[in-house]
């Protein structure tokens, strides 16, 4: 009986239901409790599919590390990005930063540490380096955009930086996002070009003050080897 009240005062508690477990008929104790208990799951899934659906990936765009296909490029780094999956990173506030050509499954993995962190209750969201920098220069208000995507976002993941010019402009804006983020919030990057390279993407000072804040409590990894897009191609 105590484990019973105890359990079913745990799930009113946590679901915010004000009634105390002593006004409840112990006759009714044991329905309520599995009640609660499917009201918990219900919530829990409903939550789920209102994070997915704010975070910028549609439901057939979902990638996991398991539907990773690690076997058809063994020059892929799987320890290192499995040691970083594995660790504390939403909690520590890591960076990390991918780097390699196109193919190599970037995408992929940026996509599945937001549905890692979205599976436990963490609002991510997934949007490109265009996109980003296009809402904020759309956005009535830009300091208010930079703090959205600066302090409310748990989890942001920045793709494929690199691949389209970009204004001195928007260097600067990506640097405060990243600045605000730094040592609070984990930030994913990718990029076809290393750090050495990102000179050529926006100003020397720029580049130079994002890579600092993203190695801070960060993880740069290389990728390698063949484009699993071509095979998808070929076949």
């Amino acid at each position: 009986m105590t484990t019973m009240i105890n359990e079913l005062q745990e799930l009113l508690k946590e679901l915010g239901i004000k009634t105390p477990p002593d006004r409840i008929k112990v006759s009714e104790k044991s329905s309520l409790i599995e009640f609660l208990k499917q009201e918990k799951s219900f919530r829990q899934e409903w939550k789920i599919k209102r994070l997915i659906a704010n975070s910028g990936i549609r439901l057939a765009q979902v990638r996991t590390f398991d539907q990773f296909d690690w076997s058809f490029n063994p020059k892929l780094p799987k320890e290192d990005i499995l040691a970083f999956k594995n660790s504390s990173w939403i909690e520590q506030a890591a960076n990390l930063l991918l780097i390699g050509d196109a193919g190599l499954g970037k995408s992929h993995l940026a996509k599945a540490f937001c549905y890692e962190a979205i599976l436990t209750g963490f609002p991510a969201i997934f949007i490109t380096a265009f996109d980003l920098i296009s809402k904020l220069k759309r956005a009535p208000r830009i300091d208010s955009r930079i703090e959205y995507f600066g302090n409310s976002i748990r989890v942001l993941a920045i793709d494929e930086l690199g691949y389209t010019y970009h204004a001195k402009e928007d260097g600067d804006l990506l640097f405060q996002i990243i600045s605000k983020r730094s040592e609070k919030l984990p930030t994913i990057l990718t990029s076809n070009l290393a750090p050495k390279q990102w000179g050529s993407l926006f100003s020397g000072p720029a580049a130079s003050a994002i890579l600092d804040r993203l190695s801070f409590n960060g993880k740069f990894i290389t990728m390698e080897g063949k484009s699993y897009r071509m095979k998808m191609k070929r076949n």
